[in-house]
């Protein structure tokens, strides 16, 4: 038995209050190390007197990595504090006890003292982490607003460009804005999205918003306040919610505070606002948004996004404001945090409490890149985007960097970083203004997209659809993967948004199952067939996918809701390389 490698936490994504009166508790093992586990577990203080030691209820072994097996149990009884051990039986015969102290032989001095075992001495409702319930009903699109559609001509920028005249530089403007999206928000509504991601509206002198001037002012280029709250209405009557971009790492150069700054030095009221090692501040150039020698902290290399200092309680007063005011006056109904990971965990903490005060079931989305265990303990974000979990099914099926069962390990690993409600609201993206389209990582082959949008779609966590990927647009790493939306209907591929269509329906009609069911992973195999299945109360959805290179056979009994590369016959399914089947 490999005792170092089982593991287990309490009050934690291995110990927690699901739902009222309903709890999870996992236990990490080695791979394919235990016949058997068991929990041990009861009242805190009825060890002595109902001698529920003497009773084990079984786990199940749930999700694989190439290194461990988790294993899990519901608990559906009442109660308000729990005692609990494991009980584990190797494949080696060995049966040991595994409670607060570590690993013993199972024996009665052992799971008879109240002090082996682990305790969750008493569950407060406000310290369960909810997700906001309606976030699960989701299908968001992302809109990037200098590119999606110029509706007022009045208020473009100079130098604007003519829409789609030419692959997009950093410094280009096309004269998109918010009445753009007023007038195709029936087109949103008919495609069948029900959740907006807007990147920053705010007043900035860049294309794309993330050097900020003014977080009280919508830029100029995009329109008014009016206009957006106008936008936020037409959005909520037709079900759809809004969710802005907050940009708190860091202001623009451009901002009245840093100009201070500069022009004042140490004596600037500011001074503290920012995060400066040498005064006064200076940079020496060595290219577009890149520098060295920078005397202060900054978005990456960046000089014109200097780093703010949200230890300092003015800044923090100011952004939690900023924060409050968009929900209060606008009615908005989420938070995408740029550069999430890069900001103090006690900011957030009180960036949360001031969100949940103005607006129950707020979602605030944290962009971290990597493993975020750190900040979705329920204190701080609702869910991140979701890359570290995307990644891995982009480095398998697109990209051909990593085999099947590695594509496997890294989802099921992903999947046990979090609790079961954070998972079901995770922000699931295959590109975005930050990456390569993904068509274009699809090498242009628009099946290959299909299958890897299918599969992303069965997944728990939300979906969000980069804006013109519907029809097809192409795009490589930033500033490529920012161009204008295509509105020539000449130039859009309709059947590839018949496809979108229907599979954003699948979504919507199981969504249920599709966030709350469990991964079974039904076959993995050399030939490169995937079935995947999610299961929820005798209820199942499945994805049946051929990543190889040959036609694969099946047989299935279910009814099809949406394939490609597909034919069926009597039972039988034969899916051509880079085909699917979803099947319920």
């Amino acid at each position: 038995m490999n005792t170092p490698a089982i593991y287990h936490r309490p009050d934690s994504e291995f110990a927690y209050l699901y739902k009222d009166n309903l709890m999870h508790i996992r236990l990490r093992t080695a791979r394919g190390d235990m016949k058997e586990v068991a929990l041990i577990h009861g009242d805190p203080y009825t060890l002595q007197t109902d001698h529920w030691q003497e009773k084990a209820s079984p786990m199940k072994r749930y999700l694989t990595t190439d290194l461990y097996d988790f294993w899990t149990i519901e608990l559906t009884e009442p109660f308000k504090r729990i005692s609990y051990a494991f009980k584990l039986t190797g494949n080696d015969g060995i049966t040991v006890f595994y409670g607060d102290h570590g690993v013993f032989d199972f024996e009665p001095d052992v799971y008879n003292s109240p002090d082996n075992y682990f305790r969750m001495p008493y569950f407060h409702e406000v310290d369960r982490f909810k997700a906001p319930e309606w976030v699960k009903k989701t299908v968001w699109y992302q809109i990037f607003p200098d590119r999606f559609a110029n509706g007022d001509k009045t208020n473009d920028p100079q130098n604007t460009l003519p829409w789609g005249s030419k692959d997009p530089s950093p410094t280009d403007f096309f004269g998109g804005d918010l009445q753009g999206v007023i007038d195709h928000l029936d087109y949103l509504q008919d495609l069948g999205i029900n959740g907006i991601y807007f990147c920053p509206i705010f007043k900035a002198k860049s294309n794309h918003k993330y050097d900020t001037i003014d977080y009280m002012e919508i830029d100029p280029a995009f329109g008014d306040k009016q206009t957006f709250k106008k936008l936020v209405d037409e959005c909520h009557k037709r079900g759809i919610k809004v969710m802005l971009d907050a940009v708190f790492n860091h202001m623009g150069d451009n901002s009245p505070q840093w100009q201070d700054v500069v022009k004042n030095g140490e004596n600037s009221k500011y001074a503290d606002w920012f995060h400066i090692n040498k005064f006064p501040v200076t940079y020496q150039d060595t290219g577009f948004d890149e520098a060295k020698d920078i005397t202060y902290d900054t978005f990456a290399f960046t000089p014109h996004m200097p780093k703010l200092n949200t230890a300092n309680p003015e800044v923090k007063e100011h952004l939690i404001k900023i924060a409050k005011y968009w929900i209060e006056e606008f009615d908005i109904d989420a938070w995408r945090l740029d550069v999430a990971n890069e900001i103090d965990h006690e900011f957030w903490r009180d960036f949360r409490r001031a969100c949940d005060s103005v607006k129950k079931d707020f979602y605030i989305l944290g962009e971290v890149w990597h493993s975020s265990q750190g900040w979705l303990q329920g204190d701080q974000f609702s869910a991140v985007m979701n890359y570290a979990y995307t990644d891995s099914i982009s480095k398998y099926l697109l990209k051909k960097q990593i085999s099947a069962d590695k594509m496997v390990s890294d989802i099921n690993d992903q999947l046990m970083l979090y609790r079961d409600q954070t998972d079901q609201i995770q922000f699931n993206v295959l590109d975005s203004h930050d990456t390569a389209r993904l068509l274009t990582e699809a090498g242009d082959d628009k099946d290959l997209m299909k299958q890897t949008l299918a599969f992303t779609y069965l997944q728990p966590g939300v979906p969000c659809i980069y804006y013109g990927d519907e029809f097809g647009m192409d795009g490589g790493n930033d500033p490529d993967c920012r161009k204008c939306m295509v509105w020539d209907e000449s130039k859009q591929d309709k059947n590839l948004f018949s496809f979108f269509q229907n599979l954003i329906n699948v979504r919507k009609n199981n969504q249920k199952i599709l966030s709350e069911g469990e991964m079974v992973w039904e076959k993995v195999a050399d030939n490169g067939l995937i079935v995947l299945s999610r299961q929820l109360n005798g209820q199942e959805v499945k994805i049946i996918l051929n990543s190889g290179q040959k036609a694969q056979t099946v047989s299935n009994d279910r009814e099809i809701i949406l394939s490609n590369l597909i034919e069926n016959n009597n039972q039988e399914l034969t899916i051509s390389p880079k085909g699917f089947a979803l099947v319920k």
